[in-house]
This record gives structure tokens, C-alpha cells and sequence, in this order.
């Protein structure tokens, strides 16, 4: 196939149709990333296609029903009112796009990074990728993964990288149920394949967003997206370790992390709590840690240890509740726990890796009745059995030897229902120093 270079009037004609609103885009994956970016750019005034291989999602976007966990409903509202945007499982949308973001999931399957949906929705683009388009990879994933994998199936198609169209990474950022951080408020990172790529993309996102960083090559985005993550893992494992340590010795932990956290410079608070959770934290520091032992040979200590004690914290807090169950006179086995918050953090409904499903199956492993309430989450599966939630009322609350405030959503009025249980264990400092005396804190 003989391809013209004409990479001087495409990039020209494509930084005119960029600023110009003209530009097509083409989204790949309609979970909460690639939809919070196809939203984000349909409000902005650019015509869209999200695509995604789930039909019935499809269908709901759609009809303008959303229930993909952590999307701004608003956002989502708002772009689906543009009439800029529209969903699709045609594949062929792709082609003459301007700009292609791949969104899709990057999980871990037996510890070993997943890069299953990327090789497929890569051989997709390949097929119909024509000159003059930018190619963009959002997905997590480990440094070289755009280069060594993503490139090579693009040129597939018989275009050229560089010349034919450009390649770049650029990590989402995005924080759940984060009212004081959208999208277009949180720089994003970019690192392109060339030069020209990179300033491509970096155009492409300063109309989406604030503030692009740019950085020197794909594979540094890609460690950066990486060493947030692991950033927070390992310090939500020093202060979950430090909460073991300071329970043992008869402190106060959340005493402790507020007068350090006092110093005005060199500290930066961490809290503890029943682990870690959701799509980012749990699963984006082991795709470095298995790089480092496939490309270095080693071990990552540092992030190791801190998995190892996160994933004990799910267990402990059970234990803690059983514990103070126990100081009550009632045993674990019979009892009914009701779990309050199941996501794995407040204000959103997402449930993947929530440390709190952890707690409640360690529970329920240990003949708890193990009951839940989340105001976004409406049923959970534990031991492969599904659980509906329960109505949160004064009755449930009198019938739970113990209230497990898990997650602590902002809707749960935390007087009423101290003032309703019997017992409430707070593993996560929701109550602060204003305890009742039925109230025990992790």
C-alpha cells in the first residue's frame, strides 16, 4: 500500500478543525472514563461517537439513561443535550474520524496485566484507520505498552506512525464523585511518540481541558499515570499499618495523623480504613510491580509490602467488629451486622475492589448475618449469592448487634444513627472526636 506523506497540510488541517470545533471524534468504551471525555468534548461544541461492545449500555446512553458508576450526571446531561453526541457498537464509525481516544478496561487476570481489550480495539482501529488522524491511548497501563504493543498493531494498517497519523498517551485522571475537581480542572499529563504527536494531542486536550503537561515520550506518561497511584498506595498503607500499631499500643491513631498533620510543611495527610478500592489504586501499582520483576528481575519492596498490607485490612476490620461485638457480650456467628456503604468510596456507586465486600464476606465467612445499605448501590454479590440492600430505618437498626459505617456517604445522617444502634464500629473516623459511647473507632 503506498501512502503519500502529507503529514505537513494533515497536521495543518487538523489544528484548524480542532480549533474550530470541526474536528470528529471517536471514543472508545463507554465506562466512566471514556464517557466523562465524550461528554466533556460534546459540551465543548465537538461532534462524537462513543463506542462500546456492550449493547444494553449502548441502548441506555442512548435513551439518556446512565448508570455507568462515576460520571457526573450533569456532565452526562449535559452532552447527550448537545446532540453533538451519540452511542454506538458500530466499529465503523471509526473511519475519518480525526481524533480516536481508546478507553477501554485494562484489568489484571491472575495478578498479570490484561491488555486483551487494547489488542482487540487496536486491530479494530488498524482496519479503518485512515491519514491525518490522531490516535490516543488513555487506558492504565505499564510504561511501553504504547509503544511496543499499540504502534505496532496501528501500523498494521499500512500507515506510519509519525507521518500518516500521530500516536500519543494521555493517562485519565479522573476522580470519582470529586465535586471540587471536573474534568477540565485537573491537568492532564501527555507524553507523544514524536514531537509532532505530542503537539497534536496536547492541542487537542487544551480544548478540553485547563492545563496540559507535556512530557518526553509516551513511556513517561505512562509511569507517571503509575506513580500517582502508587504514590497513594503506599501512604494509605504507612497509616493503615500505623492504625494496627497504634490500636496495639492503646492510641488514638486519628489523633495522632491530626497532630502531625499540624506541620505546616513535609506532611501530608493519609487515613486509614478498611483497604483500598476501585479501579486506580488497587490495580495500577501491581502493573508496575510486575513489570519491574519481568523487565528488571527484581522485586518492587516498597509497593509489595504496602499490597500486602492493604489487602490484610479488609480482615482486620472484621476482626475489629468482632471485637467489639464481643466486648458487648454477642458473638459474630448469628448476629446481624449491617453494613453501611459499600462503594468503595463515598458518593459514588462503584463497588469494584471495594474493600468494604472484603469486610462483609470475612464476616459473613465467620456466621455474621450480614446485611448492607448504600444509597447507590442496590445489590451486592457475596460467595456468589446476591444481597439486596435494606431499607436504612429505625427497625433495622435496633435488629443489628452492630452498624458497620464502611463507606460514609454525606447522606447518612451520622447522629440518627448512632442514636438508633446499639453499636456502630466507624472505620473511618466519620464520627471524629464527637463519640458516643456506643460508637467504637477503628
Amino acid at each position: 500500500m503506498t501512502v503519500l506523506d502529507t503529514s505537513t497540510s494533515a497536521t495543518t488541517d487538523l489544528v484548524a478543525r480542532l480549533h474550530d470545533r470541526r474536528a470528529s471524534i471517536v471514543v472508545l468504551g463507554q465506562g466512566y472514563v471514556g464517557l466523562s471525555l465524550a461528554c466533556a468534548a460534546a459540551q465543548r461544541g465537538f461532534t462524537l461517537a462513543g463506542i462500546d461492545i456492550d449493547g444494553d449500555r449502548v441502548a441506555e446512553l442512548s435513551s439518556g439513561v446512565l448508570k455507568v458508576p462515576g460520571v457526573n450526571e450533569r456532565a452526562f446531561s449535559m452532552g447527550v443535550a448537545s446532540e453533538l453526541l451519540h452511542f454506538t457498537t458500530d466499529p465503523d464509525a471509526i473511519a475519518g474520524a480525526d481524533v480516536v481516544v481508546i478507553c477501554v478496561p485494562t484489568p489484571l487476570t491472575d495478578h498479570v496485566p490484561d491488555l486483551s481489550f487494547v489488542q482487540a480495539t487496536c486491530a479494530t482501529i488498524a482496519q479503518r484507520l485512515t491519514p491525518g488522524t490522531l490516535v490516543v491511548v488513555e487506558s492504565t497501563t505499564y510504561p511501553g505498552t504504547t509503544e511496543d504493543l499499540v504502534l505496532p498493531l496501528l501500523e498494521s494498517s499500512g500507515l506510519t506512525a509519525g507521518r500518516d497519523f500521530w500516536l500519543a498517551y494521555c493517562p485519565e485522571r479522573i476522580d470519582p464523585g470529586n465535586e471540587e475537581f471536573a474534568l477540565s480542572t485537573i491537568p492532564r499529563v501527555l507524553g507523544g511518540l514524536d514531537e509532532e504527536s505530542t503537539a497534536v494531542a496536547a492541542l487537542f486536550y487544551q480544548q478540553l481541558v485547563d492545563k496540559v503537561v507535556t512530557v518526553s515520550s509516551c513511556r513517561a506518561a505512562e509511569l507517571a499515570k503509575l506513580l500517582e497511584n502508587t504514590f497513594r498506595h503506599v501512604n494509605i498503607a504507612l497509616v493503615n499499618e500505623m492504625a494496627m500499631l497504634c490500636h496495639e499500643t492503646d492510641m488514638d491513631v486519628w489523633e495522632v495523623i491530626s497532630a502531625a498533620a499540624s506541620k505546616p510543611f513535609g506532611f501530608m495527610p493519609f487515613y486509614p480504613g478498611p483497604g483500598v478500592g476501585g479501579h486506580c489504586i488497587p490495580l495500577d501499582p501491581a502493573y508496575l510491580a510486575w513489570q519491574i520483576r519481568r523487565d528488571v528481575g527484581h522485586q518492587f519492596r516498597m509497593l509489595e509490602q504496602s499490597q500486602d498490607i492493604n489487602a490484610q485490612m479488609p480482615a482486620y476490620v472484621g476482626a475489629r467488629i468482632s471485637d467489639a461485638l464481643n466486648a458487648t457480650g454477642m458473638p459474630v456467628k448469628g448476629t446481624r451486622v449491617l453494613a453501611l456503604g459499600v462503594a468503595y468510596k463515598p458518593g459514588v456507586g462503584d463497588v469494584r475492589e471495594s474493600p468494604s465486600l472484603k469486610v462483609m464476606e470475612w464476616l459473613s465467612r465467620r456466621g455474621a448475618d450480614v446485611a448492607f445499605h448504600d444509597p447507590y448501590v442496590e445489590t451486592v454479590t457475596l460467595h456468589e449469592h446476591v444481597i439486596d440492600r435494606i431499607a436504612l430505618n429505625s427497625p433495622n437498626l435496633r435488629n443489628a448487634g452492630c452498624v458497620a459505617l464502611l463507606t460514609p456517604h454525606d447522606s447518612y445522617d451520622l447522629d440518627w444513627i448512632a442514636r438508633g444502634s446499639a453499636l456502630v464500629f466507624d472505620a473511618r473516623n466519620a464520627y471524629g472526636d464527637d463519640l458516643y459511647s456506643n460508637v467504637v473507632r477503628l
